[in-house]
């Protein structure tokens, strides 16, 4: 591990002041993915700036009828509260299905945005890793790859990103609130994740010294019609291989609005909002389900070991749609 300077910050403007004028600084809250990669000698940050101390543990309503959490609520109090069970189950859900109780109870919602993939070639300096170093080549393309992305890849990565919280989160349609050098500001759920192109090594749009403040729920969380299911080689503290965030609103059988995102699948939670129109006005059956399943990975592309994940997907598409609609599991 690298030495680094400690900086607790005191107030939000101070947080990213501090971290602006040090490139190489990192924020931490949890730790819980941060620390992993320091001790791996994958980060290296310059100085960690705690934010441990800002107010940022509420979760509150918005004035538009939605809800609130604040960056540094832990994953549990999320998971657990009364109205993120009634309100969006459907987050509440991925949440509980990621990690460990314990790593949950450390965990917070502004990490979980931020985790970096799981990849086995960018965990190990001795093997090539184009996000870990630019220019270096990519490992993974030609070496074990079973649990690599099948979407959106290009030919510099063909990492996934780990999180279930925030295929939750892509599904929703959530928005990210984040203080910088210019204020506040707001970023679509899906504009904040990046493809990884020729810049594998940024995960996100934000901008240097920016610090998440919130994430913010609309007032729809589909709590009738959805589904997460996540499908990885054990039943407990496995990450993805494909996992599936489905949400519906039915009336007389018919799909009124749908919401798709996949996760072990692509660099950032993926959603095909070209998809989900196939599916809006249709009737809710297991055919036009598929037919939705065929359009998502209709560009997706196999590395070797990973082919399997293509199918994977499909399937996992399709039952995760019956189960949000309530009709009996297709075989």
């Amino acid at each position: 591990m690298n030495r680094f300077s400690y900086i607790r910050a005191e107030n939000v403007v101070g947080a990213v002041s501090t971290a602006r004028k040090n490139p190489q600084a990192q924020f931490i809250g949890g730790g819980t993915n941060l620390l992993d990669l320091m001790k791996e000698n994958v980060a290296r940050p310059s100085h960690l700036v705690d934010i441990t101390r800002l107010p940022l543990r509420h979760i509150e309503e918005t004035s538009q009828g939605g809800l609130r959490i604040g960056a540094l609520v832990t994953n549990s109090a999320v998971a657990y509260n009364a109205q993120v069970e009634l309100r969006y189950p459907l987050l509440a859900k991925a949440i509980l299905a990621g990690a460990s109780p314990q790593l949950r109870n450390m965990a917070t919602t502004g990490g979980n945005l931020l985790q970096r993939t799981r990849c086995y070639y960018f965990y190990d300096t001795g093997t090539p890793c184009n996000k870990r170093e630019p220019g270096a080549g990519c490992g993974a393309m030609g070496g074990f790859n079973r649990i690599h992305a099948i979407l959106g890849t290009s030919d510099q990565c063909i990492a996934t990103h780990p999180s279930d919280m925030c295929v939750a989160l892509a599904a929703l349609a959530a928005v990210i609130r984040v203080t910088g050098k210019e204020g506040e500001r707001s970023i679509p759920f899906s504009e904040f994740h990046r493809l990884p192109g020729d810049t594998p090594h940024l995960d996100t749009n934000l901008q240097p010294g920016e610090l998440i403040t919130a994430v913010e729920l609309p007032r729809e969380g589909f709590a009738t019609h959805h589904a997460y299911l996540k499908v990885r080689d054990r039943a407990s503290y496995a990450f993805a291989l494909v996992s599936v965030a489905a949400a519906l609103e039915l009336n007389e059988g018919r799909v009124q609005e749908v919401r798709l995102a996949l996760g072990g699948v692509a660099h950032k939670p993926w959603r095909d909002t070209e998809a989900e129109a196939l599916l809006r006005g249709k009737p809710a059956t297991l055919e036009n389900f598929q037919a939705v399943a065929e359009a998502i990975v209709q560009g997706a592309k196999g590395f070797g070991h990973n082919h399997f994940k293509i199918e994977l997907a499909k399937r996992t598409v399709v039952r995760a749609l019956a189960q949000a609609a309530g009709m009996e599991q297709p075989s």
